[in-house]
């Protein structure tokens, strides 16, 4: 898929004018107070807050990411050009692999060495499919080289025991001469890799293997004993709702991690009946964003349990998988978690950043559920054909904000009621760049009426941006329709009172603001 930045210039202005006309007859505008300080909130916002999910799921590594070398998709050692030069462009930091639950079951020697000669297994976890491990620890490595991200490897704490997960450590890492590295060596790769996460375990409450909080910081403990270098010890934290985990975790094994993790996907109807994609009403845009909303609620709780034990706040919180969890798309294999991404989920996504930004003191890494081809991804393939999707084109909206200090705010917003969901109408985020610029990123999350959002900041200019939104709430891409929703060009104007921005119902607005 090609197009010239001049064409998809006007597409995208094509489609705000579309979205602006078909808002022309919604609701009076809701006005908005919204003021910003110099002081900052917190901490940098980390660019590891944006990283990404890449697990052995149904379409998420194979024909997806991979299609091997001698495919006749054009790729680089096997891996898509044009997935890859995708997530290029919106800078991905980090990616975490090979799961998920496909990692509570995966033994490291089964993906190194001759790809012929290497053992097909089942997947147990998702669709009983054979995985012949074409793709192990080597290629994986490439896909990170190539887009230049970071590595963050989820070892096996379930089944697989404390001198595999070190002699993996080891082979991937070390640089002195010993069997392993000498294996490496044999298999291509003479020099060590640079691994910046190690997850011990992954769900240990459930697919990592049902355990006891006190059994797992124990077992923690143990495993993290035997990880050397330099790398950074992820436990596998909460995702059941379980301050009990927290507090354990926090009292027994803090010596012996950097960090915890929290899993949270956004399911508005439930685990037996999430929901379609495609296709929902009012009410379910209310309940998925205020679904998504809640996630700030348990980094908050996470936080003050961690703060009575590590006041110093060394220990980080990653959130490494979120996002939204529909029903799998009809017709496809309902293990591989294939779904559509739409404007709802652009918003979904927009929210999360807004809420990790106000927590940088403990939130130092995410990872989103997933890269490709699986639940809220940045990219969708079929076959030759690809296509990003909405969520996509938040991550892009928001690279301004990689490195960036928050910046302390007071909005002033109406609340929006559908059913029996209260929101508030805007939701925003500011911060500031090294070289002095402000960046804000504005949430109408009323599906029906404008905003009209009224600013201290002072600028003798018109203020550039952009904006995703549509006319419809379950708006999106499809092959046949590529660019059906991509972000238009924005442009605000500063009044006598300051910068006055206008949104559209049900849409996401970065703008940067120049430093006077």
């Amino acid at each position: 898929m090609t197009w010239t930045m001049r064409g998809l210039r006007k597409m995208s202005l094509m489609l705000f004018a579309a979205a602006m006309a078909a808002n022309a007859c919604a609701g009076q505008p809701v006005d908005v107070r919204l003021t910003i300080t110099a002081e900052a909130a917190g901490p940098r916002i980390e660019p590891d807050v944006y990283g990404q999910f890449a697990e052995h799921l149904g379409a998420g590594i194979y024909g997806g990411l991979w299609v091997g070398p001698d495919s006749d998709i054009p790729n680089t050692r096997g891996w898509r050009n044009d997935v890859v030069g995708a997530l290029r462009r919106i800078k991905v930091p980090v990616v975490r692999w090979p799961g998920g639950c496909f990692a509570d079951d995966y033994y490291w020697r089964d993906g190194i060495g001759d790809p012929d000669q290497r053992p097909v297994r089942l997947n147990r976890w998702w669709g009983g499919v054979s995985e012949n491990n074409r793709v192990g620890t080597h290629e994986f490595m490439d896909l990170v080289e190539q887009l230049g991200s970071d590595v963050f490897v989820s070892g096996n704490m379930g089944s697989m025991t404390p001198r595999d997960m070190s002699h993996w450590l080891e082979y991937m890492t070390a640089e002195g001469k010993s069997t392993l590295t000498d294996e490496r060596r044999r298999n291509g790769r003479d020099k060590p890799w640079k691994v910046k996460y190690f997850g011990l375990g992954n769900e240990m409450w459930g697919c990592g293997g049902n355990m006891r909080p006190e059994y797992q910081a124990d077992l923690h403990n143990q495993y993290a004993t035997f990880l050397s270098g330099s790398v950074l010890r992820v436990a596998s934290g909460d995702g059941t709702q379980n301050d009990h985990l927290i507090e354990i975790l926090m009292e027994r094994s803090r010596k012996h991690m950097d960090a915890l993790t929290l899993h949270q996907y956004t399911i508005p109807g439930g685990w037996e009946s999430k929901g379609q994609a495609t296709g929902f009403d009012a009410e379910r845009w209310a309940k998925t964003l205020d679904a998504a909303m809640s996630i700030e609620q348990r980094i908050k709780a996470i936080s003050a349990i961690m703060d009575k034990h590590d006041p110093d706040k060394r220990i980080a919180l990653y959130i490494d998988e979120w996002g939204a969890w529909h029903d799998p798309e009809p017709g496809t294999n309902p293990g591989f978690l294939y779904q559509q991404n739409t404007l709802r989920d652009a918003l979904l996504a927009a929210l999360s950043f807004n809420a990790f930004h106000r927590h940088t003191d403990r939130v130092k890494m995410t990872s989103i559920a997933q890269m490709v081809n699986v639940l809220q991804a940045m990219v969708l393939t079929d076959g030759s054909r690809m296509l990003l999707t909405p969520t996509y084109h938040v991550f892009d909206l928001y690279q301004p904000f990689m490195g960036a200090t928050p910046l302390k705010t007071a909005i002033q917003t109406p609340k929006w009621r559908q059913g029996g969901v209260e929101l508030p109408a805007v939701d925003i985020t500011a911060a500031r760049a090294a070289d002095g610029t402000v960046h804000l990123a504005l949430v109408n999350l009323d599906p029906a009426r404008p905003a009209r959002v009224a600013t201290n900041l002072k600028t003798s200019k018109p203020v550039q941006g952009k904006i995703l939104t549509a006319a419809a709430m379950d708006a999106h891409n499809t092959f046949e329709q590529p660019r059906e929703l991509v972000p238009a060009t924005y442009t605000a104007q500063a009044g006598e009172s300051g910068l006055a921005l206008e949104l559209p119902p049900k849409s996401v607005v970065v703008v940067e603001v120049p430093a006077p």
